[in-house]
């Protein structure tokens, strides 16, 4: 049976929901479609918002030959057999779904015949197409950026499974849709599929919904729901949070749902390597070191033996001492910044490179640290209006504690030390 998600796929743009600052009237990608004339591109952004369904409807509005690939399932021999039926056709288009799955060699295939014009090609990523696309590739492709569904755009897709089903004989009233929104998380698709879920499980040719129905009939039926096998962000979210929370067994079961569900290793080990600094930061600078070195050596090796290499990172997080100093500090000055504004840099602190900044006092005061003992020299590094003001509290770790009894020693007292 077809999915009400498909079946609620639009088929032109005024049926398009969501995106106008793209396809609304006189939007950019809009006008590209309506000229006739559109270039390779590449549609990013989370999942569930309608890259797909966009990348159809540009086939469709301007009766292109479309062709769809997932990078998930398909390597260089059959972009390679696409682009042999792309130069029987004219304008043809590659649609590849998950593109920044793709290695080197794989994007390195699309290169020519995205050049020389055989394939237009439309790429959609929910990662940074700037980490995850080779240059030679992004280069030749325009990136749009795609966003996130709000409330108005999941209450469109209500009404518009509400309409569906009254078109076929059954009444759907939604009195509540808190929960609906709430499991989607944004996600048309999910959306759509927890909608019809609830439908279905009911006997009754009269539904009702309300938030007490839909989280009992998602919880009994979790499978049925997430169609594509694996909640995504909630699972990272639960590897993140066990890892935070000092729990490798938690972290390591986490990691293994992911694995098992084929996520992608690289964002695996790029959630790490923040992690390391977000969670761990100088408490054990030694969590970057790692993180890193697993992003770099995943990168290179891949499934399946890249698997140990996760592992080994994971449980090493999850053991690590804690601390958020640095994540916060960051915080905290960001946010006197939106309080104070851009602050004029104190002239001592100044570059001073030609005579006329010279005589204009840029850089007087100035004290060179390494020509006082120890390095250091009490001076002001901040602007007169935020002087004093303590942006880093150390952590209560071993390392941290020396680090807060270093600055004690050296600003007696200044910043709260």
């Amino acid at each position: 049976m077809t999915p009400l998600a498909e079946l609620l796929r639009p088929t032109t743009l005024d049926n398009y929901i969501g995106q106008q600052h793209l396809v609304g009237q006189g939007a950019v990608l809009r006008t590209l479609i309506e000229s006739g004339k559109i270039p390779s591109m590449i549609f990013w952004g989370p999942p569930g918002i309608g890259k797909t369904t966009l990348a159809m409807i540009i086939s469709n509005t301007l009766g292109r030959p479309f062709h769809t690939l997932s990078a998930i399932s398909s390597g260089v021999k059959e972009v390679r057999e696409v682009i042999e039926q792309a130069k029987k056709e004219e304008g043809a288009i590659l649609f590849i779904d998950e593109i920044h799955r793709f290695n080197k060699s794989q994007q390195d295939s699309l290169l020519g015949a995205v050049e020389r014009g055989t394939i237009t090609l439309i790429g959609a990523t929910t990662e940074n197409p700037s980490f995850e696309v080779i240059s030679a590739l992004l280069s030749r492709c325009q990136v749009y950026v795609l966003k996130e569904f709000g409330k108005t755009e999941m209450e469109q897709l209500i009404d518009s499974a509400v309409a569906h089903y009254a078109a076929q004989g059954r009444t759907v009233e939604v009195r509540e849709n808190e929960a609906l929104l709430r499991i989607s998380g944004g996600d048309a698709r999910k959306l759509l599929n927890a909608f019809e879920l609830v439908v279905n499980r009911d006997k009754e040719k009269d539904v009702i919904i309300d938030n007490d129905k839909v989280t009992n009939v998602i919880q009994q039926n979790l499978a049925l729901y997430d169609r594509q096998g694996e909640m995504h962000y909630d699972i990272i979210s639960a590897f993140i949070k066990s890892m935070r929370g000092s729990d490798p067994n938690g972290a390591v079961y986490w990691l293994a749902r992911m694995i098992e569900g084929g996520e992608d290793p690289v964002f695996i080990a790029r959630r790490m390597l923040i992690f390391a600094s977000e969670d761990i930061s100088n408490a054990n600078p030694n969590a970057l070191l790692l993180a890193n070195a697993c992003f770099e050596a995943v990168t290179k090796i891949g499934y399946p033996e890249c698997r140990i290499t996760l592992s080994q990172c994971a449980v090493y997080l999850a053991n690590s001492v804690k601390s958020n100093s640095t994540y916060m500090a960051l915080a905290n000055a960001q946010q006197a910044i939106r309080r104070t504004g851009d602050l004029a840099v104190p002239l001592h602190l100044r570059n001073a490179p030609t005579k006329l900044m010279k005589e204009m006092g840029y850089s007087d005061g100035y004290k060179y640290a390494h020509d006082y003992a120890g390095n250091f020299v009490d001076l002001e590094f901040l602007p007169d209006a935020l002087r004093g003001t303590k942006f880093y509290e150390p952590g209560d770790n071993a390392r941290e504690n020396e680090t807060r009894k270093l600055l004690q020693w050296r600003w007696k007292g200044k910043y709260g030390y």
